[in-house]
């Protein structure tokens, strides 16, 4: 795919991964991909996204917008999540096919997967049982999208990929604990628990679950070559293949920060889905996307990006 050629737009190239993938577009020639901010164009609203379609004319939409949090937003939220994400994948598919669009990227989320599937994660599994109870409605609303994404394909033959990225992290993560996923959330308790001189830090559940993590320029790396190289109907799993007990995590963390304090496991609180671990075969066999990041090395990357923006913070609040 010749990239300069190409009217883009990125639904939250504003966000987290989205500006990952942005800049990934320039680097490879796109010429000014349209980044739609919600002030401008509310993706819930089918006029907002007609009028999207007229100005910007994509060939290609990439979809990565989302209302998103982890377990406490997914558990105070489930009918935001879903409303919220179902309509903006409806409503943008529909009209992308209205409009005679080239290609659909969906980007959906491994919380689409069942509660209890067998590790390693295979595509095949997806629809063989009902997702974890605290982020299901959220799962399932994005998950819609691929069904759509085959009926339009069967029916219409739409050009609709949908993609299913394992958990994310990364610089320019969100680090607010009241929204933000395990790591950020992780990082920066350890980093002002050490500041401040606490001696201990409060996670939730028992820390026994695993997860899988992958690097956010990773990610918009297999996002790309997905847009470049794929043009079927079957979901595709991204990640790194590497599963890590939720308990590791927090002493990869911990010890990376310098925080030798006590990490207190809150068994009130849920744990999530038992195990995440990806079988990655399919992305690398259609159109050869292998994670280049080890987990410790993007851990470091994060914390230093991290650590960095808190200076930059100080040094704003004494001038």
């Amino acid at each position: 795919m010749q990239w300069q050629d190409k009217r883009v737009v990125v639904t939250g190239g504003a966000g987290f991964l989205g500006s990952f993938i942005v800049d990934a577009l320039r680097e490879r020639g796109c010429q000014d991909p349209v980044v739609p901010r919600s002030k401008d164009y509310d993706l819930r609203d089918r006029d907002a996204i007609i009028r999207l379609f007229k100005e910007a004319r994509p060939q290609i939409v990439i979809h990565l917008a989302a209302v998103v949090g982890g377990i406490g937003a997914n558990r105070s939220n489930p009918g935001r999540f879903f409303y919220d994400n179902a309509i903006m994948g409806i409503q943008l598919i529909e009209y992308a096919r209205q409009f005679g669009l080239d290609k659909f990227v969906a980007v959906g989320t491994i919380c689409a997967y069942p509660k209890f599937t067998p590790i390693p994660f295979r595509e095949q599994d997806l629809w063989n049982g009902y997702p974890e109870e605290t982020n299901a409605p959220y799962g399932l609303a994005k998950k819609m999208m691929l069904v759509q994404a085959q009926a339009y394909r069967e029916q219409y033959g739409f050009n609709a990929i949908y993609l299913l990225p394992v958990n994310l992290y990364g610089p320019r993560d969100n680090f607010d604990l009241e929204t933000s996923h395990v790591i950020p959330a992780m990082i920066r308790k350890c980093i002002e628990a050490k500041q401040n001189g606490r001696a201990e830090i409060v996670l939730w559940g028992d820390g026994s679950p695993t997860r899988e993590f992958l690097y956010v320029e990773d990610a918009a790396e297999g996002i790309i070559k997905a847009a470049e190289g794929y043009n079927g109907g079957e979901p595709v799993n991204l990640g790194s293949g590497e599963e890590v007990t939720v308990r590791d995590l927090a002493q990869i963390i911990a010890s990376e920060v310098g925080f030798t304090g006590k990490v207190t496991w809150d068994t009130s609180k849920p744990n999530g889905q038992p195990r995440r671990c990806l079988d990655v075969t399919r992305a690398k066999e259609l159109f050869g996307f292998q994670a280049t990041h080890r987990f410790p090395e993007g851990i470091a990357k994060t914390m230093a990006w991290y650590k960095e923006q808190q200076k930059n913070l100080g040094e704003a609040s004494v001038g």
